[in-house]
Parts: C-alpha cells; structure tokens; sequence
C-alpha cells in the first residue's frame, strides 16, 4: 500500500516543486511510513558533461577518502559535500563530476560501489535531484533541505515495504543508467516479474536488486532506447506487465503514468491552468491545487504529459 505522486507546471517554468511534492506525499503518509523519496526535474544548473553522485558512506576512518581516490583516477571533482549525515555512523556525500560522455557514469558508480561493503552508490543524474531515505516524509524534507529544491516537474512516493530490505538504496525512487535521467515510483506487483526480468537480461540488462520496481525502469529504458515514444512504451507496458500496479515514469521532458488493466491499484488526477497533478489518493492532489473536478484513472489507462 505505497503512495505516488506527481506533480507537472505547465509555463514549463521552475517552482517550489519540493514544497508541493513535500505536501502531496505527506497527505499519503498513512500508505507508507517506512521510507520516502523525491525525483525533481528541472532546478538542477550542471554544465552538459557534469553528474551529481550520491554516496552513502560509513563514517569509519579513510573511507570517504578512498571513495574520492576512486573518483579522481577516472574524472576530476569539481564539487564535493558532505550532502546529510546520521547517528547511525553513516554519511551521504555529493561529487558533482565530469565525463567525456553518459556511456562513463554506470562503469563509474560500480568502482565506487566496489570500494567498500559500507560504500553504497545512492544515484547519478544530470537533469533532476534525487532525495530519497528511510522514515517519514516530514523528517526527511527538513534533513534534505527539498522545500528549497525547484523544479518544472517531480514524482514522489512513500513506501510500505513488502519485499527488499528497508534502506535508502531501495527506496523510491528508481532509477537506470540505461539511458539518462529515466525514474519510476510505483505502487503494487509485478506478478510476472522473473519472466520479464529473464527476457531483458537476455539482451544485456544488468540488475541490482530482486525489486519489482527496478523491472519496471529497465523495461521502460529499454522500450525509449529503442526508439519508442514515452506513450508508446507506457502503453506496451500495460500488455506485457501482469498484477496489480500503478507506477509514475518521469523523464526530463515531463511523466508518464500507467495502470493495471484490472484498476486494482489506486489513482486520481487533476489539472488547473498551472499544473497537473496525479497521486494515490485525493488528499494529495488537494495540498497543491483548489480542485472541483477530480478524475479517476481508468483500468489499463496510460497518460503522458510532458514539457
């Protein structure tokens, strides 16, 4: 029973898409309450060949300066901070880095990944922030700052963990280095999930968890790297995906949501003359918008909206 959110502003203009998504996603605190996070497109001022990196790093002495070590023999550090820290003894650093080209960011993460088993690569992205942690949605929108992060477009979702461990890495949301800046939240099973992991493994997809919603962004990825438009892959989707499931894909150019063909999973959306919005439940959409007209989201519907 997870919560997702989405959020876009039609004048293609930045605004506090933080704060609204912060709103939108405490409303649906009540289906999840183990973990939350943010993917905000849109605020983010990085030259072309330039990446944030997220790390989550034990405190233990050395290890943050092996991390950068590893870093500084494949692309020079152009900024690094200490992003948040916790009383359980771990850090989450940002390196804001250079690459000849996209192609270099995977091979990179899984150095820094093979550091140490305390290293835990967290996310790499060039258009959109990630923020995601374990606890409730309040607490990690102050820890992380997201009431100051702006955007032209974000998805959210608070998790109520039915499989995988509970820990930043695995909660929402996904992403893949398939093809740039692609993220999913998602709300259900993926009760096929084997036979679909199985036919992308196939043809090269590399996994790093057993998580239901990972298959989702690798299928996804792979339809848009193939030439398919967002819809047109959210669409095929709906056909070979079975279960119960809602999920949110958000690209740079805008979201895309999908639905079961049972409509066993909940989903409403609204718009006004300055956003679309869509989430689990009404009382989200209501924390940024006055809305009369609220319409359900149908059985096997598939919507996109992008900038």
């Amino acid at each position: 029973m997870c919560g997702i959110a989405g959020i876009v502003y039609k004048d293609r203009k930045v605004h506090n898409a933080g704060e609204d998504m912060g709103k939108m996603l405490d409303a649906l605190q009540h289906r999840g309450p183990d973990s939350a996070g943010f993917a905000i497109y849109g605020g983010v001022n990085l030259e072309e060949d330039e990446y944030n990196v997220n790390i989550q790093i034990s405190q233990k002495k050395g290890l943050l300066e092996m991390v950068k070590d590893v870093i500084n023999q494949k692309t020079p550090i152009n900024s690094d901070q200490i992003f948040t820290s916790d009383e359980d003894d771990t850090l989450v650093y940002r390196a804001t880095i250079s690459l000849d080209n996209f192609r270099q960011l995977n091979p990179l993460l899984h150095k820094i990944d093979a550091v140490d088993d305390a290293v835990v690569v967290l996310n790499g992205s060039h258009s959109f922030e990630m923020i995601k942690d374990i606890g409730y949605v309040k607490d990690i929108v102050e820890k992380y700052h997201v009431n100051k992060i702006k955007g032209t477009h974000a998805i959210g979702h608070t998790r109520f963990s039915t499989e995988s461990n509970v820990d930043r890495y695995h909660a929402h949301p996904f992403q893949t280095y398939i093809i740039k800046d692609v993220t999913v939240v998602h709300n259900g099973q993926i009760t096929n999930y084997w036979r679909i992991r199985d036919q992308l493994e196939r043809k090269g997809h590399v996994f790093e968890t057993n998580n239901d919603t990972e298959c989702l962004v690798h299928y996804i990825a792979d339809k848009l790297d193939q030439g398919h438009s967002l819809e047109e892959s959210l669409n095929q989707s709906v056909e070979d995906m079975d279960g119960p499931f809602s999920y949110i894909i958000g690209t740079p150019e805008g979201i895309g949501i999908a639905k079961d063909r049972l409509g066993l999973r909940p989903g409403v959306m609204a718009e006004n003359d300055k956003m679309f919005a869509i989430a689990s439940e009404e009382v989200s959409l209501r924390q940024v918008m006055d809305i009369k007209d609220v319409e359900q989201i149908s059985p096997g519907e598939v919507r996109v909206y992008e900038l």
